[in-house]
Order: C-alpha cells, then structure tokens, then sequence
C-alpha cells in the first residue's frame, strides 16, 4: 500500500485493470497512483498529489471526482468504534433459507450494520454490527436479524479487542 507514482504500465496491465464482474470502469496507471496515494492519506492535497503522479491539481480533482461518482472509492474517517462510544462490535454469521440477496439487502439498511459479505463456506451471509453495549447487540441480534423472513440461524462472534484495522491494501 506504499505510495508509488506509476508513470506507466503496459497497455495488457491496464487492459486488465477491469472490474472482478469484467463490467466496472478500466483504471488507468494514473487513477491507480492517485488512489494509492488517498489510501495512504486521505487528506493529502491534490497538489501533492498531482506533483507525485504527474497531473496537474485540477487534473487531481476531477479525477477523484470521477473515481468518486463511479463507486471506485470512498473517502471516509475511520474510527475505533470503542473510542466513539460503540462499546460492542461483533461478526455474525447467517444461515438462510431461499433468497440469499435479500436477507443480505435487509441486513445492508440496518444502521448498526457496517459490513455485510455472501459467503461460500459455513455460512451464507457474515455480516459486521457496531453497537453500544451488550443489550444493544442483544436486541438487534434476536428483535431483528433473527425475525427476518428466510434467517435460518445466526453465529455470533464477539469481538473482545481490536487488534488492526485497516483499508491500505493498494492496488494491483
């Protein structure tokens, strides 16, 4: 995840660069090296930015613009949920039966939800709830994940302290 100015690639690296589903925008050298850059620090400025990747910093802004309204990424401030007064987080796996997606759309607009992933494995859903102590977790675990029309059964996983956590995971 280190910042590194990509001045080029070849053309079969960039050609390559399409989304996992093949359907989502073709990255540029340039747009990879402004990303990496924001993972890095997402307040550096686009001056900086561009000094690095070689554009200019209008040429930074609408760049990030685009990568912003296209969902490429976000820009976000990551907390410890325990020093904003979220004293509980824990993953929950969930057993479904029929329609996996909208057991995983429902779980999506719960506010206390902050990660939800369809697996191949144990489970078909893992989803991440933030929340702000043990009758918290309680009360959205058994009144609403566990009410859902299709939610089989639930696992939960209490998280007892947060070792890492990060979003700097690059580019390829």
């Amino acid at each position: 995840m280190h910042s590194e100015a990509v001045a080029s690639r070849s053309a079969e690296q960039r050609d390559s660069r399409e989304s996992r589903n093949g359907t989502g925008p073709n990255l540029d050298a340039v747009s990879l090296a402004i990303i990496e850059q924001l993972q890095e620090d997402g307040r550096r400025p686009y001056a900086a930015i561009g000094k690095a990747v070689g554009l200019s910093e209008a040429a930074v802004r609408q760049r990030v613009q685009k990568l912003l309204d296209q969902g490429v990424m976000q820009i976000v401030a990551v907390t410890d949920p325990l020093t904003v007064g979220f004293r509980r987080q824990a993953m929950v796996g969930v057993n479904v039966e029929g329609d996996v997606e909208s057991i995983a759309e429902a779980l999506t607009a719960m506010s206390e939800v902050e990660y939800v992933v369809m697996t191949a494995g144990s489970f078909d859903i893992l989803a991440e709830i933030v929340c702000e102590d043990d009758d918290h977790l309680l009360d959205v675990i058994n009144k609403r994940i566990r009410k859902l029309p299709g939610v089989r059964s639930t696992e939960s996983f209490v998280y007892l302290k947060l070792k890492k956590q990060t979003y700097m995971w690059g580019t390829r």
